[in-house]
C-alpha cells in the first residue's frame, strides 16, 4: 500500500512538472505570437490600426525579431515589462540571449515566471537597463552606470571587450527606435539585498 502511495506521488509530481512546462511553453508562444505579429516584423504593413516601419522597430521588436532573446520576451511578458520597453525611452539594454538564460541553475527562470516571483523579475530584468541610449563608443569611457533598477553596473573594458560586471558584452549597438541594444553572454545578477 505504502509503494502505490510512492507511485502515485512520484506520477503527481512528473505530471505536475510536464503542466509547468506546458504552460511556460504556452506563454512563450503567445509572447512570440502577440509580438511577431506587431507591423515592424511584418514588412511595415499596416496591422489592427498601428503603422511602424522597419527602421523604428523599438527595442521589444529588434530582440524579437534577432531570434536570440525567446526568454527574454517571455520573462518580459511575465514581469508585466513589454509596455515599457516598447514605450519612447531611450533605453541602453544589456540584452542575454537564450544560452544566456540557459547558463543560470535548472529551473530558475521556470521559477522567476511565476507571478509569486514577479518582483524579483522586475528587478533583474531592470537591473540591465539603463535610462538613455548609450552607444559602445559612449559605454567604454564609463566606469559605472545607473539601472532602472536602481543599483549601479560596473563597466570595464579587458582587452578590447567590454564587461558589465564582468560579464561580456558579446555584440553591441543593436539600433532600435527608442534605444540600443547590447548583447551579454550571460544574466546580470543584482547586488543581493
Amino acid at each position: 500500500r505504502s509503494l502505490l502511495l510512492i507511485v502515485e506521488k512520484n506520477r503527481m509530481l512528473v505530471t505536475r512538472k510536464k503542466v509547468f512546462a506546458a504552460v511556460v511553453a504556452a506563454q512563450t508562444a503567445l509572447v512570440m505570437a502577440v509580438v511577431t505579429a506587431t507591423p515592424a516584423l511584418a514588412g511595415g504593413y499596416k496591422t489592427g490600426g498601428y503603422h511602424a516601419e522597419k527602421a523604428n522597430a523599438d527595442i521589444v521588436d529588434v530582440a524579437v525579431a534577432n531570434g536570440n532573446f525567446n526568454t527574454l520576451a517571455a520573462a518580459l511578458q511575465a514581469a508585466g515589462l513589454v509596455d515599457t520597453l516598447k514605450g519612447d525611452g531611450p533605453f541602453t539594454v544589456f540584452a542575454p540571449t537564450d544560452a544566456a538564460f540557459a547558463k543560470l541553475p535548472a529551473g530558475t527562470v521556470e521559477t522567476l515566471l511565476k507571478p509569486e516571483n514577479k518582483d524579483k523579475l522586475i528587478a533583474i530584468l531592470t537591473y540591465h537597463v539603463v535610462p538613455g541610449k548609450v552607444t559602445a563608443d559612449q559605454v567604454v569611457k564609463l566606469s559605472s552606470a545607473d539601472t532602472v533598477n536602481g543599483e549601479k553596473i560596473a563597466i570595464f573594458v579587458d582587452k578590447g571587450t567590454v564587461q558589465i560586471n564582468e560579464i561580456d558584452v558579446v555584440k553591441a549597438d543593436i539600433m532600435a527606435s527608442n534605444g540600443v541594444i547590447h548583447v551579454v553572454d550571460q544574466v546580470i545578477l543584482p547586488p543581493a539585498s
